[in-house]
């Protein structure tokens, strides 16, 4: 399918499954990246009066608040900005600091930014009575390459079934920013961080696996792994199955 078929059957899909919701419209994270940057030009087209894009600094790079910006003026986006480093600061302050290692440390605070985002897009769904929508590819999803009840907490994902190549070939397609498109994927959680200097391994290879299954042996049972782990993250909470 190519790129102009898949961009109208997801416009046409967030309309549907917002109406099907009985709600208004849809708002979405603006974080700078590809992404986030081709779930919102979608949204535009599904609906362009009624959609949100909050940009949400917390401790964050400029250039990544900049490409929201960017984004957003090239297609009339409304945005609405709130800045988060003080409410993260103020809740780490509450927090009791437990032993941990360094990078579980590290992993606990990222997360807590994740789901500070999280609660501020469900603030203006609750105000707006819109749908939150989320930026996961599936890639992301089958590694399970997300914060729980952070930026997997979204109410639908459009790019669900799109690889990370299919998606930049979308972005291309929609006339994302070029700057936008080219830099490395990063949630922008702590400095220097990228996704694939973090998962070990590039999109490129992860996108050939999950199509066709290729892969080395040691990166198959890398992939194998990861996703067994991550299983949890892709389900509801189990309910216990009692008989009364």
């Amino acid at each position: 399918m190519n790129s102009a078929k898949i961009a109208e059957k997801l416009s046409l899909w967030i309309e549907e499954r917002v109406a099907a919701a009985g709600s208004k419209g849809v708002v979405l994270g603006l974080s700078g990246g590809v992404d986030s940057s081709v779930v919102a030009v979608l949204c535009q087209r599904a609906f362009p009066r009624k959609m949100l894009g909050v940009i949400m600094p917390c401790y964050s790079h400029n250039q990544d608040i900049e490409h929201a910006r960017m984004l957003s003026d090239q297609f009339s986006i409304p945005t609405k900005t709130v800045v988060l480093d003080s409410t993260y600061d103020t809740l780490l302050k509450a927090l009791p600091d437990e032993k941990a290692s360094p990078e579980a440390s590290r992993l606990a605070k990222a997360n807590l930014k994740a789901r500070l985002r999280m609660l501020t897009l469900y603030y203006f769904a609750n105000r707006l009575d819109y749908l939150v929508v989320g930026s996961g590819n599936r890639d992301e999803l089958a590694l399970g390459y997300f914060t729980k009840y952070g930026d997997g907490g979204v109410d639908i994902q459009p790019l669900g079934s799109l690889l990370k190549g299919q998606v930049k070939e979308l972005a291309q397609f929609l006339g994302i920013p070029r700057p936008i498109i080219d830099k490395p994927p990063s949630a922008g959680l702590w400095e220097g961080q990228t996704d694939e200097g973090e998962l070990g391994f590039s999109y490129e290879e992860l996108d050939r696996y999950l199509a066709s299954g290729e892969a080395s042996a040691a990166l198959k049972a890398k992939f194998k792994a990861i996703i067994a782990a991550a299983e949890h993250k892709r389900q509801p909470p189990p309910v216990a199955d009692l008989e009364l």
